[in-house]
């Protein structure tokens, strides 16, 4: 099965695959459809043995006995333990902003889609809930990757602000600090929320969604 893993990565039939978001190692980006489902196979593993174990006691061994892969696969396309999670943070990051899109670009103003896009992530979380102590873990494990993390959810939250300030849904803010601040805050709700509403406890994602929405809308203002 190593060989197996070898032969994707090193030799590509027509086209080559669209690497994997979030590759730690770009020199060991699957090269095939069939390299990238392998990866597949192994980050979604890691996610299994990171977010039960930990990354301190999570092990190589027990990520591909859970992927159903021999170990040489592993370094086919991982280099090490703190690689491939890494890698996991990367493409955890990916997983979040493709959940939410189709809720992004639907219908409805722009906190309608904000509100569609805080379910989707409720949605994603509740079924994936080893991502919070992943993320966790990447402060000390990864802190550029935590960083980037958080960084790009932001940005791209900031980027929808302002948008929807030009053309006059919400308010305008006063400078592009006050931009940040604001977007950081949604995001900082959001991610507590689905601390709160997606790990601890689950609870339906559409409810809370509007519930925070109406924060959102109107504020505290009685």
């Amino acid at each position: 099965m190593a060989d197996q893993g070898a032969r994707d990565v090193g030799s590509a039939r027509g086209a080559p695959a669209a690497p994997t978001p979030g590759v730690a190692n770009e020199a060991k980006a699957p090269r095939t459809a069939r390299g990238a489902l392998t990866m597949r196979k192994l980050l979604d593993a890691a996610m299994e043995e990171f977010g039960e174990k930990g990354f301190g006691d999570g092990s190589i061994v027990g990520i591909t006995r859970r992927a159903g892969v021999a170990l040489g696969t592993f370094y086919t396309y991982f280099d090490s333990k703190e690689e491939v999670f890494q890698a996991l943070v990367r493409d955890m990051s990916e997983q979040v902003r493709l959940a939410v899109a189709p809720a992004l670009a639907g219908a409805g103003d722009p906190l309608d889609r904000e509100r569609g896009a805080l379910a989707a992530l409720l949605r994603l979380i509740q079924s994936r809930q080893q991502v919070y102590r992943i993320i966790d873990e990447a402060e000390f494990v990864d802190p550029a990757g935590y960083r980037e993390h958080y960084v790009g959810a932001a940005a791209r939250i900031a980027a929808r602000l302002r948008a929807a300030a030009a053309d006059g849904a919400i308010r305008r803010q006063d400078s592009a600090f006050a931009e940040e601040v604001v977007a950081w805050a949604v995001m900082g709700a959001n991610v507590f929320v689905g601390l709160r509403y997606g790990v601890w406890e689950s609870e339906d994602p559409d409810q809370v969604a509007n519930i925070v929405n109406r924060l959102l809308r109107d504020g505290l203002k009685p």
